[in-house]
């Protein structure tokens, strides 16, 4: 398994806090956004080092281990690794602030760092991942928990770890920041921010740029809204409250109502999306919306450009022109130095001559020039920057950092207005002004948004950056973000002095221009009279209650809540919402009162409430008994009646919180009057009571009563049978709920014996059902209540979901906490209609992702249900399943694994599911194999090949056992051996030959492989033409194509071109190589499209979709949907 390449390890990974919980903690895009959210907050450089650790015996290392302390910038630092991982199969490793525990209180520096895990044998394929962070006490240490593969940093062959020693380099550059923990965005600046859900950065950019185009803010207002529309449901409502908002408020505003009317849920708000496809789907919906309004066309007048595609002919008359609209334009960075480079690639002629020559009506195939032309441009000029491609080579997208200039001023009438079409209007001038620039700091797979924006299109510019906003100086909005790379000189004597560089990830994403003919209609006055007065009325009342709010946490220390409980909230939840104890104290009414009332005032207050007298009140304060169950304990005395509340509250509660909870007892004579309670002695227990019904599984409140302690519940089963509503001889069995947590406890009370015997006292309760009937043969589920009440505290309804659907409920089943993995699989065949339940394989909730686990659940490796929907102590009520074509047990004892057979007598690629047992070897699985495709003759003998980013890694041999072979990264490939290769002679070699084309793009020429690599014979003495021959050959090239193919011998990523008369065989002499991989025979072409012309690597294409999905590590962001 190869090194990856240093081209291929920008984004592999987004660095994270150190940390011993499991990764899957936190969604990667909120790591994502706190990776680079203070990249823009820099306001000096301070030095920077680098810091080399040689790690010697590093195979005896076990737990973490820290670097010496070593300072750059003043300040002290150390390296962290975790040899064995940070409960990942990976190298973990980290930065750490040195002395972070005597720092005083609210410390934090700021720091860009790589750390790199050096290659001993080859520099070049030293492992190098960039981060920054800002430190603070509660992140102290930053870094990637999945730094490298385990397996290959222990490698001998790989070079990592030579001689049980590690080398690992620190390069390190501490900057300033900007403390914005104490920042008050209006006060500095007159703007307010947008508070950050989760990774909705890139929305709150592209909104805060919106809101700073006021001819857009003015039609927004001028939508129609009505008093009755709720914001949530509806999205011109929502933008004009999130506008209104911002206009008007002293803090940053919260999106939620906007996403909900987009109709997002939170997951929704914790994917990260692309900016400039959310700009396009807000626009299409907005423009949607406003039809048939006033603001009709505002979309199309703000944002709307034309241009002309043609095809014009050399030789005859004859030309095709076609006029398309465009809202945004996408301009090319890669291969420009700035925007009028990119605008002149835009409208490049293109010659379409030979194979390629244009089909004319009437002309036939004609030599002809195809461009582009712009007609008109809009008043709002948005440019969207390619910083992302595809990149082929790689088969994964790429985000582009070069250095690209734009200008403050764009004038696109230059060169004689050489971008226009023939129809356009030269009396318009196109002359622009930068309004805003738009940023993506970060990589391909994550990062962060924010925008500079010139609100007045002054020379002051202001930093939006989610909640905090800034004020910035032209420099920072425009030269900083150009991109490219940053080098930092080393200042600290004892360092290696050399300097090194940062490639700046953080660069402009998304160009916003102003027409200077149009600048005075855009940037509109917007006042009052623009905003409907039912959304002034509704906000200015969201506005008070925020305020009302605000003012009760500030006095909340001068109130106490008193939350009450009655005889008619037992009768309401018991049955209903619990079963369990008495009440839920959050559904009883609540009151709040000053500390300093007396509790006598407050029974006043009830009296008035409740429509209880005074003297008919009496309150039992509750107690939270050891069993953690909660119940009425003692009644207040008339000494504490007298003191204030504030007083009863420190009395009843010891957990210091505001709440005083009490349960208000009444009585109530026949003829609805309220009497004074009966004076209550030591003696007397005041009892609850519970009535169970099994044949229909109901249980249910029906009142309390004073018992005697000396008494016996059989003196009492008349009363109970009259409470009940039966006969009054009526046997009946009687039960002591104990508690319910960890598990159920409820005995049965022995009648003959006294309530004082039984262990009964203030506030127990007591549940009572008939007595089953002997002969009656009633069968009932839950026959008494111990066995209710068990059957209700396990019972759990899961929501089952298809695996390939994570996001739709399929259906939902009660079941059982305590039920095993093949109790749950058993009622999920039998909903689904399945004859066997062992063909059921169910995957856990991840409750912070809203998406299944990556790893299913093992068949028998959880005990019950509970543990199956217990997710880092969050409890989720979601199961994912799928239907396998095998029983799970079977299959857990297999490997699988993706191989695709190259056929030796067709241009296809098969892709064969190989499972075997997991102690098979590499010959069991070519034997499978070739059970199941087409050989060229019976005896063809197969090989198993290990590729990656079109190269061949390794060759395995057939006693290697699969269990640790990992299809998921990189391509298993099997093929027969050709003939020539079984019968070599001494001095014939076996060499690897790789396609690539080279790219001139960068500051220095790579090489990029592409298509499918293969192994090929050479002879002793024999010449590259001779090679080609045999090449052409076995690729079934044409002459026309194989003429226009260079070879090369390829070392080290260097190609040497080789002529006709060269000794190939000559130059695969050198025995200094790493990898088989490192010298190979390339074969250079020059068209820039995929290469599909020649037989092997045609059948890339029935495979590359798949294999394109596991060679990338992650996967690319969804699109971004407005379903409302």
């Amino acid at each position: 398994m190869p090194p990856l390449p240093l081209d291929q390890q920008e984004d592999q990974e987004i660095a994270v806090p150190r940390s011993d919980i499991p990764y899957d903690l936190l969604p990667m895009e909120v790591q994502a956004e706190h990776l680079s959210s203070v990249d823009a907050l820099i306001m000096d450089d301070l030095p920077s080092g680098r810091f080399t650790w040689t790690i010697e015996n590093f195979s005896r290392l076990t737990k973490k281990v820290y670097s010496d302390d070593f300072y750059v910038g003043g300040y002290k630092w150390r390296i962290l690794i975790f040899p064995k991982g940070n409960n990942v199969d990976h190298l973990s490793m980290y930065l750490d602030v040195a002395d972070s525990t005597i720092l005083p209180n609210g410390w934090s520096r700021f720091a860009q760092f790589s750390l790199t895990v050096v290659n001993q044998i080859h520099s070049q394929y030293s492992i190098r991942k960039e981060s920054q962070h800002q430190f603070n006490a509660r992140e102290s240490d930053w870094g990637f928990t999945n730094f490298m593969p385990l397996a290959e940093l222990y490698d001998p062959a790989r070079g990592y770890r030579v001689n049980d020693t590690c080398i690992v380099e620190a390069d390190v550059a501490v900057r300033k920041v900007i403390d914005y923990w104490s920042h008050d965005s209006k006060k500095e600046t007159g703007y307010v921010g947008l508070k950050n859900q989760g990774a909705t950065c890139y929305m709150n950019s592209l909104l805060q740029t919106l809101y700073h185009i006021p001819y857009f803010r003015k039609a927004v207002y001028h939508m129609p809204t009505t008093e009755n529309d709720m914001p949530s449901g509806s999205i011109p409502l929502a933008l004009q409250s999130l506008f209104y908002k911002l206009q008007h408020s002293d803090s940053s505003v919260a999106t939620k109502e906007l996403t909900k009317s987009f109709g997002w849920d939170t997951y929704d708000s914790f994917l990260q999306h692309d900016v400039q496809e959310l700009n396009r789907v807000l626009c299409e919906k907005l423009e949607d919306k406003m039809k048939g309004t006033v603001v009709e066309g505002t979309i199309q007048q703000l944002f709307e450009g034309h241009h002309m595609n043609y095809i014009e002919c050399i030789n005859v008359d004859y030309k095709s022109t076609r006029k398309e609209s465009f809202y945004d334009l996408q301009l090319d960075v890669k291969g420009c130095q700035d925007v009028y480079d990119s605008f002149d690639k835009y409208v490049e002629v293109e010659q379409l001559t030979g194979d390629n020559k244009y089909h004319a009506e009437w002309y036939g195939l004609q030599v002809a020039r195809k461009g582009v032309l712009f007609i008109d441009f809009p008043p709002v000029l948005q440019l969207q920057l390619k910083r992302f491609e595809y990149d082929f080579m790689r088969d994964t997208m790429v985000k582009i950092n070069d250095y690209y200039e734009f200008p403050l001023q764009l004038d696109l009438d230059r060169y004689s207005g050489k971008y226009l079409s023939p129809e356009a209007d030269r009396s318009i001038r196109n002359i622009y002004t930068l309004h805003s620039v738009l940023v993506h700091s970060g990589g391909v797979h994550g990062g962060h948004y924010y925008a500079y924006i010139r609100p007045t299109l002054s020379n002051q510019w202001f930093k939006f950056d989610d909640e905090r906003v800034t004020k910035e100086d032209a420099k920072r909005a425009l030269e900083e973000q150009y991109g490219g790379e940053e080098e930092l000189p080393h200042t600290n004597p004892g360092f290696n002095n050399s300097p090194f560089k940062f490639t700046k990830y953080s660069n402009a994403y998304m160009l916003v221009y102003i027409r200077d003919s149009d600048k005075d209609k855009i940037m509109c006055n917007v006042d009052e009279k623009d905003i409907a007065q039912h959304l002034r009325a509704r906000l200015k009342k969201e506005q008070e209650e925020k305020e009302k709010k605000r003012k009760e946490k500030a006095e909340a220390h001068l109130y106490t809540i008193i939350k009450v409980a009655r005889n008619e909230d037992m009768f309401e939840q018991i049955g209903q919402d619990i079963f369990f104890d008495l009440v839920d104290h959050d559904k009883v009414q609540s009151f709040r009162i000053q500390k300093q009332m007396p509790f006598i005032i407050f029974k006043e207050q009830i009296a008035r409430e409740f429509h209880i007298p005074v003297p008919c009140q009496r309150f039992w304060l509750w107690a939270k008994r050891q069993n953690h169950t909660y119940r009425p304990n003692r009644p207040l005395t008339p000494q504490e009646e007298n003191q204030s509340v504030g007083e009863l509250r420190e009395i009843s509660n010891k957990a210091n919180n505001a709440e005083l909870k009490l349960f208000l007892e009444v009585e109530i004579k026949q003829d609805f009057r309220f009497v004074s309670p009966p004076l209550k002695t030591k003696e007397d227990l005041l009892l609850f009571f519970k009535l169970y019904d099994p044949s229909h599984e109901k249980l249910r409140y029906v009142g309390r009563l004073y018992v005697k302690a000396s008494g016996k519940p059989l003196d009492t089963l008349s009363r109970l049978n009259q409470m009940a509503g039966f006969a009054i001889d009526e046997e009946i069995e009687l039960f002591e709920e104990i508690k319910f947590e960890p598990c159920v406890m409820c005995e049965r009370v022995d009648r003959k014996l006294t309530f004082q015997v039984n262990q009964l006292e203030d506030g127990d309760i007591i549940c009572y059902q008939r007595a089953p009937k002997a002969g009656s043969g009633e069968q009932f589920r839950y026959p008494d209540v111990p066995s209710f009440l068990e059957y209700v505290h396990n019972r759990q309804v899961v929501r089952f979901r298809l695996l390939a659907k994570p996001k739709e409920d399929e259906f939902s089943l009660e079941l059982s906490k305590l039920h095993t993995y093949d109790d749950v699989v058993t009622k999920v065949a039998q909903h689904l209609g399945l004859s066997d339940p062992s063909k059921i394989r169910l995957t856990s909730h991840n409750c912070y992702s809203q998406q299944p686990k990556p790893q299913p659940i093992k068949y028998q490796g959880v005990e019950h249900l509970s543990d199956m929907l217990i997710h880092l102590n969050q409890t989720s009520d979601i199961l994912y399943y799928e239907i396998l074509d095998i029983p799970l047990p079977e299959l857990q004892c297999l490997k699988t694994l993706k191989i695709a057979f190259h056929l030796a007598t067709k241009d296809e690629v098969v892709i064969s599911t190989i499972r075997l047992p997991k102690q098979s070897a590499v010959g069991d699985v070519l034997n499978d194999i070739k059970s199941k495709v087409d050989l060229s003759h019976p005896d063809a003998q197969l090989r198993l090949l290990e590729v990656f980013y079109h190269k061949i890694y390794k060759i395995f041999p057939l006693s290697e056992k699969i269990e640790n072979i990992n299809d998921q990264y990189w391509t298993l490939r099997a093929e027969e051996i050709p003939e020539e290769e079984k019968n070599l002679g001494p001095h014939d070699q076996l060499i690897h030959v790789y396609h690539f084309m080279k790219d001139t793009t960068q500051n220095h020429v790579q090489i990029q492989n592409f298509g499918d690599p293969f192994l090929f014979v050479i002879h002793e003495g024999e010449t590259l033409a001779d090679v080609k021959l045999r090449i052409q050959k076995k690729l079934q090239v044409s002459d026309g194509d194989f003429s226009e193919w260079k070879f090369a011998f390829v070392f080290h990523g260097r190609p040497e071109y080789l002529e006709d008369s060269d000794i190939v065989c000559a130059r695969f002499q050198r025995r200094d190589i790493y990898g088989a991989w490192e010298q190979y025979l390339g074969l250079e072409h020059t068209d820039n499209a995929p290469k599909r012309s020649y037989a092997v690597n045609q059948v890339s294409e029935v495979y590359n979709d798949y294999f394109s999905i596991l060679q990338n590590r992650h996967t690319f962001e969804k699109p971004v949907k407005i379903y409302n």
